[in-house]
């Protein structure tokens, strides 16, 4: 038996009992089960890095907002599939304010977090023209988005945006936008999983491109407000969160309250829709909705089909979360600097122990500290680094899963590590230094 933090035996057990073709290839979710059956069976707790689940209290302003509505007979009623205008209004004013931006409260639709409003967005828009019917990922991005194509049958094609920089991704995307097929294309900012955050320049070309090729940039801001680098709490005063919404109208922003907000359990948030993209007439649409509007078609087809509204009582909690931003009583920003300050120790703890850190540049600014970074380590390939680290009570997720072309590395997120197990990880990491000396290349 292997001299590892966690019993050996046990853990190969589990991951013969689980079933999975490759360990490295695993979905977050199969990995969390994985891990949670190994804490089970051995009673050791992992440094849990696989999923990005807030680890902060939630936003008690929401909390308390949704108690009330709640003690007012809100459960017993469905909601408008519209959202409640509290929230339409909110939301609005929080893009103004926040990003800068201005978008009817119409064309601010509630959905049931984030995924689900990807997921409208990715069936919605691959239905406006007959010739479009492929969505164009820019990578490295949240797996489950291309999972969600797969279940219903979408085209996509993507590429890791890593070397196509600045001024280099105007000709990248040009190569695939200029065949036509491309109805939208995708990208989060901060990103999921590598933390890199697109530069203005960057946001410029893409909108620029969305215009000349007429496709609808789809832009993920699940963690807005997270490039820890600029104080982003400032309603109505620059800086503001970066945004391809400044340089194009064909866009849709998808709004969380999972992670900015640590509300993910109430599974909310906003798709934001931009107000001629909501009036666009698409004759094509009427193949499958009732309507040749674009955000009649979303909002009474789409989001109608998978879901009668959002929970009643979180939009009421999201619409207050908002105001009290919007209001500048409620510094969000603030609140969630603790996975920063996280992140840049136990970056350090990776690199002190022969890791190194895989996405590590905005173009030739060094990438903030937040909620995920990337690592690998000399001789693995991330499939095979995953697997090994489980032995040593270290759980994450291969960047091969992402659209990442960096195979050999890994994701990690910060969120559910306590400080009190820093020594833990520390310990951990030199053990597996230790037994992988980095300067011994693997056969």
């Amino acid at each position: 038996m292997k001299d590892t933090p966690i019993n050996f035996e046990v853990v190969a057990q589990k991951i013969k009992e689980s079933e999975l073709a490759s360990v490295g290839k695993a979905s977050i979710r199969e990995i969390k089960k994985l891990i949670d059956n190994i804490e089970k069976e051995t009673d050791d707790k992992y440094i849990r890095m696989e999923m990005g689940i807030p680890g902060l209290p939630p936003a008690q302003t929401g909390v308390e907002a949704e108690i009330e509505a709640l003690k007012k007979g809100v459960a017993s009623t469905y909601p408008d599939i519209q959202g409640i205008p509290q929230l339409k209004n909110e939301a609005s004013r929080f893009i103004k304010l926040f990003l800068d931006v201005d978008v009817n409260p119409g064309g601010c639709l509630p959905t049931v977090g984030s995924m689900q409003g990807g997921f409208a967005a990715f069936t919605t828009v691959n239905k406006m023209y007959k010739e479009k019917d492929t969505t164009l990922f820019i990578d490295p991005g949240f797996p489950v988005h291309k999972l969600q194509h797969n279940v219903i049958g979408l085209k996509w094609e993507n590429f890791d945006v890593y070397d196509y920089r600045g001024d280099k991704l105007r000709d990248k995307l040009e190569s695939f936008l200029s065949k036509g097929n491309i109805s939208a294309m995708i990208y989060s900012n901060p990103n999921n999983p590598s933390w890199i955050c697109l530069t203005e320049k960057e946001l410029k070309i893409i909108g620029e491109l969305a215009d000349k090729y007429n496709v609808v940039v789809l832009e993920d801001l699940a963690y807005i407000a997270m490039d820890f680098r600029k104080d982003l709490f400032k309603p109505g005063e620059p800086p503001f969160q970066a945004t391809v919404a400044r340089y194009t109208d064909n866009y849709i922003l998808l709004i969380s309250s999972s992670k900015a907000f640590s509300y993910a359990g109430q599974r909310i948030g906003i798709m934001a829709i931009s107000d001629k993209l909501f009036d666009r007439k698409c004759p094509d649409l009427k193949r499958f909705y009732n309507s040749d509007l674009f955000g009649y078609a979303m909002t009474f087809g789409t989001l109608y089909a998978l879901s009668a509204g959002v929970t009643h009582s979180a939009q009421y909690a999201f619409a207050a979360m908002f105001k009290a931003a919007n209001n500048g009583e409620f510094n969000f920003v603030e609140e969630v600097k603790e996975y920063g300050a996280k992140a840049k120790i136990m970056k350090k703890l990776f690199t002190d122990n022969g890791f190194k850190i895989v996405y590590n540049m905005d173009e030739d600014e060094p990438i903030a500290d937040g909620f995920y970074f990337t690592f690998s380590y000399p001789g693995f390939s991330g499939e095979e680094l995953l697997t090994e680290l489980i032995y040593y009570g270290i759980s994450a997720i291969s960047l091969a899963i992402t659209g990442s072309q960096r195979l050999e590395g890994m994701r990690a997120c910060v969120s559910l590590v306590q400080r009190d197990q820093f020594k833990d990880l520390e310990f951990r990491l030199k053990k597996f230094n230790e037994h992988h000396p980095p300067h011994k290349a693997r056969a």
